[in-house]
């Protein structure tokens, strides 16, 4: 097939693209590069890559381009509570306007794929788990958004939607702003850190994993339907997610406060569907850790986010 990633040069992208080529498919990454273009050099010697740069906001330029594609995945996001607080409008602009004009550009014979966020089932008492039926109820602004997005989608007949777990483990665009990530680069420069509602549970999934269901998703998946991505060997708590990176850098010093973290999610979620359909995530919490500890090295103290 024929893949549009938009966003492709982002820390999943990066990765996805490079699964989807693979697998055999023709790829294009559409992306701004304004968090750089390091995480695709690595497939610029594959002839099935190609990259275009522009703008998500920018529909006049994606008319004329979605049209030769099969599929088009929409990576594109501003991720995390804070930044999505900071830039609200821009928040709303990429993860829900940007979201319903690309595919109301696509022809209803195109399959869009879209990844939602498991954060959308916000808060409850850490214990049920959250299914595909489990009525959402988003409590941040990036939830919000990524939440509008989603059910615009799900009204359409030429989509899947993806709902992401918390995604860990090293990418050629690295972060270390989502929660595994940043314990383990705390874990390796800083030596410390304090965690705050150490006991809150959350879904995890390795990031090799997630581009592997989107493989998986593209000619395997029924459409017009939503669909857990995590593992569900890791329903995990903050204070576990710590502790097992401790075990592989014993010099951590971790230590647990009371007070309210900002990000309230206290969730457990089951992938159930998905595996029933053929697809399981299989990489550990561990794996991602070891593959992090040796990235954050090659990279050196410096944080690597989107904010």
């Amino acid at each position: 097939m024929k893949v549009l990633v938009l966003g492709g040069a982002g820390y999943l992208g990066s990765v996805m693209c490079g699964s989807l080529v693979k697998d055999g498919h023709t790829v294009t990454a559409y992306d701004n590069l304004m968090y750089g273009e390091a995480g695709l050099l690595y497939l610029c010697n594959q002839p099935k890559f190609d990259f275009i740069l522009g703008d998500v906001r920018d529909t006049e330029k994606l008319r004329d381009i979605v049209q030769d594609f099969d599929v088009v995945i929409h990576l594109v996001g501003i991720v995390g509570d804070n930044i999505c607080e900071q830039y609200h409008q821009l928040a709303c602009d990429i993860n829900h306007k940007s979201v319903v004009d690309v595919h109301r550009i696509c022809s209803r014979s195109q399959l869009v794929i879209f990844p939602a966020t498991n954060s959308g089932y916000g808060f409850s008492d850490g214990k049920c788990l959250c299914n595909e039926d489990t009525p959402r109820q988003p409590n941040s602004s990036y939830a919000c958004t990524k939440a509008a997005a989603e059910t615009y989608m799900l009204e359409q007949p030429n989509v899947m939607v993806l709902r992401l777990a918390t995604v860990f483990g090293p990418s050629p665009r690295m972060r270390a702003d989502l929660l595994v990530n940043d314990i383990v680069y705390r874990a390796v420069y800083d030596k410390y850190i304090t965690l705050y509602e150490n006991s809150y549970v959350r879904n995890y999934i390795h990031i090799d994993d997630v581009a592997d269901a989107f493989v998986f998703a593209l000619c395997k998946l029924p459409v017009g339907d939503v669909y857990n991505v995590g593992n569900d060997n890791l329903n995990i708590s903050k204070i576990e997610v710590a502790e097992a990176v401790q075990k592989m850098v014993p010099e951590l010093h971790l230590t647990t406060r009371p007070g309210i973290d900002p990000d309230l999610r206290n969730y457990r979620t089951t992938s159930k569907k998905l595996a029933q359909l053929g697809f399981t995530a299989k990489r550990s919490l561990e794996e991602g850790i070891e593959g992090m500890i040796k990235a954050f090295k090659v990279i050196g103290n410096t944080r690597i986010g989107n904010n």
